[in-house]
């Protein structure tokens, strides 16, 4: 099971990077995405309102404590991984990282606590620069999936695509 953990939301701020965490989330092969700090139920809705038309069992919800939920899963046996630019490479790492059945994906919002590169058990950086959370999620679900995700199929999806060269083609169900 993957499991992301978006720290420190602000509310008016950062609605759109995190709703687009939650939506490569989904579409890149997590299970379900925690969001921290201000409570916005306007997120949850839209993630939620997503798997309703698109289908699959991805799943949204709030933890004011981030800490909390970082020890839940601790105890689950989850592997915690710290997304950051200070990290070890993730070329160096994604190898064993992939024997690991049950991570808990941690991405950054506003000022990242210091104590989040103690708890984790990785701290990975896509890049050792200044780089988007959403840029680093969807680098390494695709590394961890080795591309895989990108067939999967979304049961009970009212829309589907129909891809195509040129224009738009989507089926209702």
């Amino acid at each position: 099971m993957i499991v992301i953990l978006r720290l420190g939301h602000r509310l008016g701020r950062d609605q759109r990077i995190s709703t687009h965490c939650g939506l490569v989330s989904r579409v890149l092969g997590a299970d379900k995405i925690i969001y921290s700090g201000e409570q916005d139920s306007g997120i949850l809705k839209n993630i939620e309102e997503v798997g309703v038309r698109w289908g699959g069992s991805f799943a949204a919800s709030y933890e004011k404590n981030w800490k909390s939920a970082v020890e839940e899963y601790k105890r689950k046996k989850f592997s915690v991984v710290h997304l950051t630019m200070y990290g070890q490479q993730i070329h160096e790492k994604i190898k064993a990282l992939r024997k690991k059945a049950n991570i808990l994906i941690v991405v950054g919002g506003e000022k990242v606590p210091p104590d989040i590169y103690q708890i984790a058990d990785y701290n990975i950086a896509i890049g050792n620069q200044p780089h988007s959370e959403v840029a680093a999620l969807a680098i390494f679900l695709h590394e961890y999936f080795a591309g895989k995700e990108l067939g999967k199929n979304f049961k009970s999806a009212k829309l589907k695509i129909i891809p195509q060269d040129r224009g738009k083609k989507v089926e209702e169900s």
